[in-house]
């Protein structure tokens, strides 16, 4: 690739980009729980400038509720705790796509369930390591701007890959640029501080196998872009959308509480007669003492009286109740008051979770085609014919065991043993267990062919010693 070309590529993708990288942190700031509330707004900052010295107006507490990363945490989970199950239509094939995936992959499903849910998309690439062996990662989406045709089936056509690298010998920073499309990559990279123009050099990066030198292009042979999007529903818009206004509202109103109950004093004592100067040493005294100066002059009918500020406790708790309902409706979640569980049933504990239903069947949708994808990878990778992908997906979640043990129970002879087997609560890996049963069904038909066995024996024993006591009778 030119570098000028290359140059034109960053001038168009970059802008929208940084939208996108915008948006996708402010998501990922909210997952940490590190709201708006934590930033100081310009009115809050104007008013400290009209008021330095209020004493009834010190209090600044800002606590931030992780709603979002509770609504975005019960996704993953429900989701991927049981990471999706693949069959290519043989055991063999299967195998080696478990292998393949790795001990990391329910980790990597979960990571790439979060990135989607803050940045609206999450990415995995594949690639080929020094010994030939398939390799697969989860990358930042931050990192990625995809370049996809203009037609209605919007085919990936590449990849520009953007992040920082720190030089190990001058300690510089570098913009590293890579361009991946579906024969090769080139890279890139840039000085932090210099321009597009006269910054941007190749980046000899990749070693060659043959010669051990390096160079700015590295080949590879899978056909197509080795990334594979995973959109987070059919909108591509991230789970913090719906509801970070009301998060921001949520936090007002309780920080504003907590204010409120160390700045007003539930009880004041108030002095007929005061003698202060001005309003700020009756503010300042009040604060302080929690008490003023009264004068007694002739004529005067100085004494103490209480007055109560009351703070509207009821509304602000109805405005709390009603905005964190709202948060789990708008997010999708489910909220996990005590109060909703119980001895509740089966279909009971169905419609708790069908919200969460509903926004994981469309991240689902997008994600099963992300991992046929993944798995056909796989497969060209290895040699494996694969025609026919069937996934199986399990939700996680609170349910009565009981009753859907009793449904399995009742299924038999009706349904095949394995699909009894996926949907029993205490079986894991239907195949598994499977070859478990064989095995103890033959070792159980092997123990009894050797008690029969001996039981024979036994018995032609016994005949022959009375037929032998018999002739000798005889």
């Amino acid at each position: 690739m030119e570098l000028e070309v290359m140059k034109k590529l960053i001038r168009k993708y970059e802008p929208g980009h940084t939208r996108f990288s915008l948006r996708a942190m402010q998501a990922e700031r909210y997952y940490r729980n590190e709201t708006d509330i934590l930033v100081k707004d310009k009115l809050t900052d104007e008013k400290e400038k009209e008021e330095p010295d209020n004493p009834l107006r010190n209090a600044d507490n800002r606590i931030p509720r992780n709603f979002h990363g509770l609504i975005v945490n019960q996704k993953a989970a429900y989701m991927f705790t049981a990471p999706p199950l693949f069959d290519i239509g043989n055991e063999h094939g299967n195998e080696v796509v478990t292998e393949v995936l790795g001990d990391e992959y329910r980790k990597n499903c979960m990571e790439l369930c979060i990135n989607a849910a803050n940045a609206s998309v999450g990415w995995i690439h594949y690639w080929e390591d020094e010994d030939g062996t398939f390799q697969w990662a989860v990358v930042d989406s931050k990192q990625i701007i995809p370049i996809e045709s203009h037609n209605l089936k919007k085919k990936l056509l590449g990849v520009l890959r953007m992040y920082d690298e720190i030089d190990e010998e001058t300690g510089d920073t570098y913009a590293i640029y890579e361009y991946w499309d579906k024969e090769s990559c080139w890279s890139f990279r840039r000085k932090n501080g210099d321009t597009l123009d006269d910054g941007l050099f190749y980046y000899n990066t990749f070693m060659v196998p043959d010669t051990g030198d390096f160079t700015a292009e590295y080949r590879h042979e899978f056909g197509e872009v080795p990334f594979i999007p995973f959109p987070n529903n059919n909108t591509n818009t991230n789970d913090l959308k719906n509801i970070k206004p009301l998060i921001d509202v949520y936090d007002n109103v309780y920080s504003g509480f907590v204010n409120d109950l160390d700045d007003i004093q539930q009880m004041i004592i108030v002095l007929s007669g005061y003698g202060g100067t001005d309003l700020n040493t009756f503010l300042s005294d009040l604060k302080k003492y929690k008490t003023i100066k009264v004068d007694g002059d002739e004529g005067s009918n100085p004494g103490v009286s209480t007055l109560s500020i009351e703070i509207p406790i009821e509304a602000r708790n109805s405005a709390l109740e009603v905005t964190r309902k709202a948060i789990f409706e708008q997010g999708q979640g489910f909220d996990p008051q005590p109060e909703n569980f119980g001895n509740q049933s089966g279909e009971a504990l169905k419609f708790m979770y069908s919200l969460l239903e509903m926004k994981a069947g469309l991240t689902e949708t997008e994600f099963q085609l992300g991992f046929a994808r993944l798995v056909r990878a796989i497969c060209h990778h290895e040699g494996i014919d694969c025609k026919k992908i069937i996934q199986t997906w399990t939700r996680t979640c609170v349910k009565n065991d009981t009753e859907q043990a009793q449904i399995c129970k009742d299924s038999v002879g009706i349904v095949s043993k394995k699909t009894i087997l996926k949907n029993h609560p205490l079986v894991e890996d239907a195949d598994a267990e499977l070859k478990q049963l064989e095995k103890e069904e033959k070792e159980a038909q092997e123990k009894a062919d050797a008690y029969a066995g001996a039981f024979d024996a036994s018995k032609n024993s016994t005949e022959t010693d009375s037929n032998e006591k018999a002739d000798a009778e005889q």
